[in-house]
């Protein structure tokens, strides 16, 4: 009983600094493997240059900053939930698996449309104001 509480430690954190470690090695991972997480990635930098270009007021940035974590936290949860699938799957096809990855990808959908709308919202506005 003791080798098995010992093996279950190994796999703890055992300090804040390793939590930390680990949760910047997901991230990283996910900006590194996930193409679509490259995407996200992009059009945040996009929206944050937009943010300070159109000086948008301290409510606006907290919503087009909620807006970016949101879907780059939906992005990583859904990512990691595909590789967990696949490796439950041993990447054989099942309709249990694929209604899983189907639901966590819809999730990032439905997150991403937020966020559209949220930048639509903020940004339509100051561009038709700029135009004429």
């Amino acid at each position: 009983m003791d080798s098995q509480g010992n093996n279950k430690r190994k796999w703890k954190n055992r300090d804040v600094v390793s939590s930390l470690e680990f949760a910047l090695t997901g991230i990283f991972t996910a900006i590194k493997e996930e193409r679509n997480m490259q995407k996200h990635a992009f059009s945040a930098v996009l929206v944050v240059i937009a943010g300070l270009i159109f000086r948008v007021s301290a409510i606006e940035w907290l919503f087009l900053l909620l807006s970016i974590f949101l879907v780059v936290s939906f992005e990583i949860v859904n990512s990691a939930i595909e590789n967990v699938v696949d490796l439950a799957s041993d990447y054989h096809f099942s309709m249990l698996a694929k209604n899983a990855k189907d639901m966590a990808a819809g999730a990032v959908l439905v997150i991403s449309g937020f966020a559209v709308i949220t930048g639509l919202i903020i940004f339509v506005p100051k561009i038709w104001d700029w135009i004429f």
